[in-house]
């Protein structure tokens, strides 16, 4: 099973959100649709600009963490070389 943390964008140099979670499709979706009120909601963060994918829940919410602290300098430069593409992974279904 795959994790993922992931980097939103409002628009080019607009406002930025990282996040975790293991299926990416599902959750930019969330987000593009708006389906949970939050910071993204409030402030349209919708554009994936960078992920990585991780083994472990507990290695991406430590990179995602980590990415947190950066200056935004740092993580524009992560993802301003090109647009990403998401992966046509399934996502886990529960048992």
């Amino acid at each position: 099973m795959a994790f993922y943390v992931y980097m939103l964008a409002s628009q080019r140099n607009g406002t930025l959100y990282v996040g975790s979670t293991d299926c990416l499709t599902k959750r930019i979706w969330e987000h593009k649709e708006n389906v949970r009120p939050g910071f993204t909601a409030k402030y349209g963060v919708k554009f994936l600009v960078w992920f990585e994918i991780h083994d472990t829940r507990d290695g991406a919410f430590r990179r995602e963490r980590q990415i947190k602290e950066w200056k935004r300098a740092w993580t524009s430069s992560m993802w301003s070389r090109r647009r990403p593409t998401i992966p046509t992974v399934p996502c886990p279904t529960s048992p």
